[in-house]
């Protein structure tokens, strides 16, 4: 495998793809992203904390409402050190039971544990009382989808029960929802709609776009893409749209914005090969991305020879031609990675995020930089289109693999947007 190129080569290709020069119009230190797309918002001046709400599944220790809501409470690192510029008003959580910290934590600081969502909202008052709320649906009992074992976790009820209070109040505030909109398409598409409707600043989506990469760089928005190819690793829904969505801040900078996707199939055993044989992914591409990630493999191992048996690869067909794959469980890494081609570019962009493995685990810092900024600012840092396409395509990879890999067309995906430039984690995992 030949080294991977340099930052410097990097904009160099890019720049010359696009048809320009270092020396022209482009600012080239602003596309180098660990000396500016990488930096954290960080105001010079203390603002206001502004209240929030928090509605969310459970809430006990390492779950998503701890690692996210938790960091309002008790600070970035969660040690009562500083936070973000938010405080925690309220608090409603569906399932309550062995280990929950809600009780606990709301005598400890103050906090209203409400019973319902409108309470939670209005603080049991006519009126709302939160300048933003933020949705957790994830962790907890569900019942699963018998033929694709999704989660059926109640982040469209959370969202209707939201949306009914700012339109009973006849004001809507801005909203985050945690990971993907819904375990289904036609839900996560009704949040969506409800939210534009009611001009509801809505902002969704997982913590690994804005975490930490190895090596800290991103792709200049515009670039010729020709193909991408993504590992993940762990369960097929919950792992699978981390390592989608991974991709997709990728993929989204491609020349002329996203475009959305035409067609989804899910691949496994001998219709992997089958799939390489024809064309249809590049093994020196996934070799790329293999190569981007640790050695050992595990911290502990050299990697194995041969592609798992349980492994399976998402094969994505964008709307203007462009492909993708997502190679779940392959058993050569484990961690969330991407390759991409560029046109003008030798060596493919290899990058693997890289997530901090035990508390506080502040890759979810970095997201909730990006809460904070909409919740002050009133407008969503980046797209929710985003998430909505994401969990679209996760919908479908995973409706395929249930129906034996029938390759299914997605004309509901013509889902079209333009990326934007938001901060991922500076450096390496640690305090700050």
């Amino acid at each position: 495998m030949a080294d991977r190129p340099t930052r410097r080569l990097f904009l160099q290709a890019s720049l010359g793809a696009a048809g320009l020069s270092p020396c022209g119009s482009w600012d080239v230190a602003r596309l180098i992203a660990d000396e500016s797309i990488t930096r954290t918002s960080r105001p010079s001046e203390r603002r206001t904390k502004l209240p929030v709400a928090a509605v969310v599944t459970v809430y006990r220790k390492g779950s998503h409402a701890d690692v996210i809501v938790g960091k309002i409470l008790e600070g970035w690192s969660q040690d009562g050190g500083p936070g973000p510029d938010l405080e925690l008003v309220s608090l409603f959580v569906d399932q309550s039971g062995d280990g929950d910290l809600s009780v606990t934590l709301g005598k400890k600081h103050g906090f209203r544990v409400a019973k319902t969502i409108r309470e939670a909202l209005t603080l049991g008052t006519d009126s709302l009382a939160v300048a933003g709320v933020l949705s957790v649906g994830e962790h907890g009992h569900y019942p699963s989808v018998p033929e694709t074992q999704q989660v059926m976790y109640p982040r469209r009820r959370f969202f209707d029960e939201i949306a009914a209070t700012f339109r009973e109040c006849h004001k809507a505030v801005p909203v985050f929802n945690d990971k993907h909109l819904s375990y289904g398409w036609g839900d996560a598409k009704h949040m969506y709609d409800t939210a534009r409707e009611l001009r509801i600043p809505f902002m969704a989506g997982s913590s690994v776009p804005v975490a930490w990469r190895k090596p800290s760089v991103t792709i200049p928005l515009g670039s010729e893409l020709t193909e991408a190819i993504a590992i993940g690793h762990g369960g097929l829904e919950a792992y699978g749209f981390h390592a989608i969505e991974g991709m997709q801040c990728l993929m989204e900078r491609r020349n002329r914005g996203e475009s959305g996707v035409k067609s989804v199939q899910a691949v496994t055993g001998d219709g992997i090969w089958q799939a390489e044989k024809a064309g249809r992914w590049s093994r020196s591409l996934f070799d790329a991305v293999v190569a981007a990630t640790p050695t050992p493999y595990n911290g502990k191992s050299p990697r194995p020879k041969e592609m798992a048996q349980d492994a399976v690869f998402y094969l994505i067909d964008y709307r203007d031609g462009t492909r993708a794959t997502m190679a779940m469980n392959t058993g050569f890494a484990h961690e969330f990675a991407c390759a991409v081609s560029v046109r003008g570019m030798k060596e493919p962009l290899a990058l693997t995020y890289v997530l901090e493995e035990a508390p506080p685990y502040r890759h979810f810092e970095h997201l909730l930089r990006a809460i904070e900024q909409m919740i002050h600012s009133g407008k969503p840092p980046y797209p929710v289109e985003r998430t909505l396409l994401t969990t679209g395509i996760l919908d479908a990879a995973l409706h395929s693999l249930g129906d034996k890999g029938r390759r299914l067309e997605t004309p509901h995906l013509a889902v079209t947007y333009e990326p934007v430039d938001w901060p991922f984690a500076k450096g390496v995992p640690g305090p700050s």
